[in-house]
């Protein structure tokens, strides 16, 4: 059977602000990625303030068009844009002169679903989210950003491996270990594995 190609409608939005100066295409993709972009910023920088600052200066790189889109099959909008980010995340740590062993080590560190902080209790609408999200940061930091990915941003492996800079295999295999982590945390928590 033959694939089909659909086309990467927020791609198409971006395309058209770029070329046309169509500000509402721009504000769809403000108001469809915002909140999303603040939960995945704020597993880098543990702040919810400066997360919704990277998030802004997220979408002030879209606007001045330094970083280029390109559609390909493969690698839609979504993914290119959260790549986006997770480079403002670390070049805001960089600036800070917050230095780890791995940036990404620190992804989602101490996290807990906060019903106070408005982006994380919106995206966190259900309890499995929230046991999900509570349960990430007792896992290697490396299968929560790709698990991060997966289950809250519902992207593809191939998606998730732009992101992350490992190659298919890797992902993969960071997603089965990861899940197996989790499976063990719930366990641990009298909790079964449902997801």
């Amino acid at each position: 059977m033959e694939s089909i190609h659909m086309p990467d409608n927020d791609g198409l939005l971006y395309t058209r602000f770029l070329t046309s100066g169509d500000q509402n295409a721009l504000e769809v993709l403000f108001s469809k990625y915002r909140e999303s972009l603040v939960l995945f910023i704020y597993g880098f920088v543990q702040n919810i303030d400066i997360a919704e600052e990277l998030m802004m200066d997220t979408f002030a790189v879209l606007v001045s068009g330094v970083a280029r889109y390109k559609e390909k099959d493969n690698a839609l909008f979504k993914t290119w844009l959260f790549a986006v980010a997770k480079n403002q995340a670390f070049l805001h740590l960089r600036k800070q002169r917050i230095w780890f062993v791995s940036l990404e080590k620190e992804f989602l560190d101490n996290m807990e679903a906060d019903a106070s902080t408005q982006p994380i209790a919106v995206l966190l609408k259900t309890e499995r989210d929230a046991q999900l999200y509570r349960s990430l940061k007792a896992i290697d930091a490396n299968y929560r950003q790709a698990l991060y990915l997966q289950y809250f941003e519902d992207m593809k492996p191939e998606q998730i491996s732009r992101i992350i800079k490992k190659n298919i295999k890797q992902t993969y295999n960071l997603l089965a270990r990861g899940k197996e982590a989790l499976r063990a945390i719930y366990a641990k928590m009298g909790h079964s594995w449902d997801i």
